[in-house]
């Protein structure tokens, strides 16, 4: 009786607050439409929730692809943000448990990397500082159990082909502005309305990409569709001149031939990648260098690099506090476009260290993961710490999405082996429910 009721506890508080939220509703509309409506969409978030504990978090995934911000309230929150937001309080509240090991494990090194950027918000009070530390542990640990609430309810194949649709439709949307672009003779990179730059561009698309191209099992993706979307999501990202992402696909792409010994036809297919890809990057480098532009990417990244090491001079041990160059503590700062440099000068020595035990950690924990589930959550890890070498890091939908698609996986790997699981003892019990069958009627 104890345990019904155990388990019926959580039930009965969510009931109670939707009833709450729906007297709220009512309330409030009058005098308050904007909250009102907030109020019903949360009553709408637990009804979806109660017919399917993923529902919320599978139905966010695409506006995870959106950059524009909401923009109620003064607020600067993204969509990205604030839809990953729904989608963690959403898996809180009706996630499966317990976490599985990897996952156990992953959420301990967001937990190392919160508390070691905690000393900042201590030693720099101000309301950016401690905004930003939330920001930081919804975009890594909320992303992962948002991930696991749609991989663990055996909904992971659902949950990459919506990733892969929107990006897709990001694709097409940059080719066919590349083609405009191109027949007026412009060859610029690709910049798309609604903040959608180049290097979030590419990045998403390289993080999108990864997934058609290792199409693990369980996806069910053929390899002919698989191959078509990926090699027209590499061409968006080649459109997109985004110099960060051709290098991070091209490493993880090497990373997947040295571990897997892809056959040779894909290995061919990878080089055929790879190896025009870096030769462009370094070309585009070399002649920035050779041009001697003190106002091109290659000279303007010397000088922030420099000026990002002489702030982080001024408290080495635990940095000057996030979102810095929000602030005019630093008058004419800028984001530090190299995620090492971003975070030791925002939480010092003490974050840095733990920043990388946090990637390189998870990093690790993935690579011991079996492959079928494992391979495209570490490739897609692993690519954002390449990419974030080249431009800032913390950035909403560019770091969330891979931590989100490594929760997908880590949860299908689980909900795979409870399966498992329950077959065996299934196939276990047959037999002697077969035996007492013969008993009973011998006996008769």
């Amino acid at each position: 009786m104890r345990a019904v009721i155990d388990e019926r506890g959580p039930t009965v508080l969510v009931l109670a607050a939707a009833a709450a939220l729906a007297l709220a509703v009512g309330w409030l509309a009058p005098q308050h439409p904007p909250l009102a409506l907030a109020a019903a969409a949360a009553v709408l978030v637990i009804g979806l929730s109660a017919l399917q504990r993923a529902a919320v978090p599978l139905a966010v995934l695409p506006l995870l692809l959106v950059a524009q911000r909401a923009g109620y309230g003064g607020t600067d929150l993204s969509v990205s943000d604030l839809a990953l937001t729904v989608a963690v309080l959403s898996a809180v509240l009706f996630a499966r448990r317990p976490l599985s090991a990897p996952m156990r494990s992953l959420v301990g090194l967001v937990v190392v990397y919160q508390v070691s950027t905690l000393f900042t918000v201590v030693a720099n009070p101000y309301a950016a500082n401690v905004l930003e530390w939330g920001h930081s542990a919804v975009l890594v640990g909320g992303g992962l159990l948002a991930g696991w609430a749609i991989g663990r309810e055996g909904l992971g194949r659902a949950g990459l082909l919506l990733l892969l649709a929107a990006g897709l439709v990001l694709a097409t949307w940059v080719v066919v502005a590349g083609a405009v672009q191109y027949l007026d003779g412009n060859f610029e990179p690709v910049y798309l309305p609604y903040r959608m730059h180049k290097n979030f561009l590419g990045t998403v698309l390289g993080t999108v990409a990864v997934i058609a191209y290792v199409r693990p099992r369980w996806l069910r993706l053929g390899p002919v569709p698989a191959t078509v979307i990926f090699w027209w999501l590499a061409a968006a990202i080649a459109i997109t001149q985004s110099r960060q992402a051709i290098v991070a696909l091209a490493v993880v792409l090497t990373v997947l031939v040295l571990r897997t010994r892809t056959d040779r036809r894909r290995s061919r297919l990878i080089l055929l990648l790879i190896v025009p890809s870096v030769l462009v990057v370094l070309t585009l480098v070399r002649d920035q260098i050779a041009s001697g532009n003190q106002h091109n990417s290659f000279f303007s990244r010397v000088s922030w690099f420099q000026e990002a090491l002489d702030i982080w001079s001024t408290q080495p041990v635990v940095g000057v506090g996030m979102r810095w160059w929000y602030t005019d503590r630093f008058p004419g700062g800028i984001q530090p476009p190299n995620a090492l440099l971003e975070v030791i000068t925002a939480s010092g020595l003490v974050g840095l260290g733990g920043f990388l035990a946090l990637m390189v950690g998870s990093v690790l924990v993935l690579w011991r993961v079996p492959p079928e589930y494992g391979m495209v959550a570490v490739l897609v890890v692993l690519g954002r710490f390449v990419q974030g070498q080249l431009d800032a890091f913390w950035v909403a939908a560019q770091t969330s999405i891979p931590f989100v698609i490594a929760g997908i996986c880590l949860g299908m790997h689980a909900w795979h082996e409870e399966e498992q699981r329950a077959r065996a003892r299934l196939e276990a019990s047959a037999p002697r429910r077969a035996a007492d069958t013969d008993v009973e009627v011998g006996s008769r």
